[in-house]
């Protein structure tokens, strides 16, 4: 038979079964699986030399223990009247006021956002000051009509503080906790040929609703005009002139703060509102025909004090520190006011002028002149509100603050005193 031949064996298949049955289960197998799987390869070695290198790492670096140290001793407690700036939603960083009395803080406090407009000028450079020792970032908003740059350059390159250059009648868009609403002039000179002050509210108020920030109206006593009451208390409505030559700005605060209270009852802005009487000190304008800066003024360069009307009229003068620690009370407590905020020691022109004459000149004369039109009789702030509900109280007298301010004029008019002089006056009188 030829190899190529295919030979046919089909009737020798052998038997099929038609039952299939799998390998029976090994026993132990769910165990000596995985045994197998770590001792192949040297799996097992590399598990135990892992363990090893562990043990023998944190044997030799050992985790460094924290200094055990009592946590009371830590904490940084504030006092109870700055309570109110911790609890409230606007402000950054603080949490809950305590029931204690006392606020625990284990962290530094973080600074507010604040605004100041008008912040060039004579009370809003002072508060600057104190706002950026606090540690706030502060800016300040000043068209300069009646502000100084001179008055803030001490902060140019503090990363804390801006200037911007703008007219608060103008809209402004700001980022911001606070705003101090100063930005007005306050004294007849000034504000007789800028006769506004209310848009400028309007405009910082609409700021506040829309950034929720807390706005702080710096009004006047002079929203009493010539009072028929005395001392004045702030539910006292006023005796003002709505047509008269003065009533450009006491009828502009009037409306300034119908305003701020139409924001706060209607928009549900936090506001607070601020009377403030006569104040004086370093950093005033020389020459904006307000009484105390007229008399330090004309005595320094040997002029005659001129007196209007017979001198009887009396006035109540607080130095600005005072004034600056009253704004920051209200802005931080939970209070709307409004607040008288002066001093009730009250003086006549004519004991103002010698006590003028005692600090710089006994030999000053006195010249006396015709009085201006609506000069209100009297005026001395009733200030037990503030003495209940703000913990304030004026602490330096006329006697001690005059001669601090009196260096600070001597100094700009005849620049006989180093740079700076202003800023170690109103440290003095702070302490």
């Amino acid at each position: 038979m030829g190899s190529s031949e295919l030979i046919f064996r089909g009737h020798e298949t052998q038997p099929v079964s038609d039952s299939y049955s799998p390998k029976p289960d090994k026993p132990w197998a769910s165990v000596t699986r995985p045994i197998r799987y770590m001792l192949r390869e040297q799996r097992l070695l590399f598990v135990f030399l892992g363990i090893a290198i562990a043990t023998l790492i944190f044997t030799l670096f050992p985790a460094s223990r924290a200094p055990q140290h009592n946590f009371a001793d830590s904490i940084t407690y504030f006092p109870i009247d700055t309570q109110s700036k911790f609890s409230n939603p606007h402000r950054l960083g603080f949490g809950s006021s305590n029931p204690t009395g006392k606020i625990p803080l284990g962290l530094k406090r973080k600074g507010l956002r604040i605004v100041v407009t008008g912040g060039a000028g004579f009370v809003g450079s002072h508060l600057v000051d104190r706002l950026i020792a606090r540690g706030d970032s502060v800016m300040v908003v000043d068209n300069f009509f009646t502000g100084r740059k001179e008055n803030v350059m001490h902060h140019f390159g503090n990363p804390n503080f801006e200037l911007i250059r703008h007219d608060v009648v103008e809209p402004l868009l700001l980022e911001v906790d606070q705003i101090y609403h100063l930005a007005c002039p306050a004294s007849p000179v000034h504000y007789k040929f800028n006769p506004t002050n209310v848009v400028g509210t309007l405009n910082m108020l609409g700021l506040a609703k829309r950034v929720g920030a807390r706005f702080l109206l710096t009004s006047t006593s002079e929203v009493y005009g010539d009072p028929l009451q005395h001392p004045q208390k702030e539910t006292y409505w006023g005796n003002v002139n709505p047509i008269g030559v003065r009533s450009c700005y006491d009828e502009g605060k009037r409306t300034a703060e119908t305003l701020t209270m139409d924001y706060h009852r209607g928009a549900g802005v936090e506001v607070r509102i601020a009377r403030i009487f006569n104040t004086y000190g370093p950093r005033m304008c020389i020459d904006d025909g307000r009484v105390v800066s007229n008399f330090v003024a004309q005595a320094l360069r040997k002029e005659p004090l001129t007196v209007y009307g017979d001198g009887k009229q009396t006035r109540s003068f607080q130095y600005v520190s005072d004034l600056v620690e009253g704004l920051m009370r209200l802005m931080e407590g939970e209070h709307v006011g409004p607040f008288n905020l002066g001093n009730p020691g009250e003086f006549t022109m004519l004991e103002l002028a010698e006590v003028v004459q005692e600090t710089i000149d006994p030999n000053a004369k006195i010249e006396f002149r015709p009085n201006t039109e609506d000069d209100p009789h009297k005026r001395k702030p009733d200030i037990s509100r503030a003495k209940e509900l703000l913990g304030w109280a004026p602490k330096v007298s006329l006697r001690k603050g005059l001669p601090l301010m009196v260096s600070d004029f001597r100094q700009r008019i005849f620049g006989d005193h180093k740079e700076g002089s202003s800023n170690s006056s109103n440290n003095e009188a702070s302490s």
